[in-house]
């Protein structure tokens, strides 16, 4: 796939079944991530991978959530179905190192970096993928759970492959670049 292709066309696509990404497509997936930017190559980041009865799991993690976290009734009983929206999921978080000259904003920064190559690279192998975030990113009773307490998740990765064709977003239509001028 044409790189310009890729980045001009790739859209979020929430309706995903089997087949789920194979070994070798996360082998691809994982080379993405390790080419982000990653200043002093720290890599400060990583990707637990969902799949099978573990997304059941990660479903009662959610509901656990929703219910510490008290999200509502409404959040409590649909959380547990969240995770099998999608054959797989990979979340992404930090895995801050201590750097003098690599502050943590900078190693978020490349930690989104790699969830965005993630999702570009699964786009390539023809598979659909959307980048969810929420309450369950943002729990750190759930960051508790899993073991990352000190760490921040940057989203849940859903990938699968496209239920219906992928929808393009038309372009957006505003203008984001600008010279710059001292006046």
């Amino acid at each position: 796939m044409h790189a310009r292709h890729l980045l001009l066309n790739r859209s979020s696509m929430p309706r995903l079944v089997e087949p789920a990404p194979t070994p070798a497509d996360l082998e691809l997936f994982e080379a993405a991530a390790l080419r982000v930017p990653d200043h002093m190559s720290l890599t400060p980041y990583q990707v637990i991978v969902f799949r099978g009865e573990h997304l059941v799991e990660l479903g009662d993690l959610f509901r656990a959530t929703a219910e510490h976290e008290e999200l509502g009734e409404n959040a409590i009983e649909r959380a547990a179905s969240l995770p099998l929206r999608a054959p797989m999921i990979l979340m992404v978080s930090t895995r801050y190192q201590e750097h003098k000259s690599v502050p943590r904003d900078e190693q978020l920064a490349s930690a989104a970096c790699a969830a965005h190559a993630i999702v570009q690279m699964a786009f390539t192998q023809g598979y659909g993928a959307v980048w969810r975030t929420g309450p369950y990113a943002e729990s750190q009773f759930l960051k508790e759970q899993l073991g990352i307490a000190e760490e921040d998740i940057l989203g849940f990765i859903y990938v699968g492959t496209p239920a219906v064709p992928t929808p393009i977003k038309p372009a957006k239509d505003k203008k984001i670049f600008f010279d710059y001028s001292s006046n």
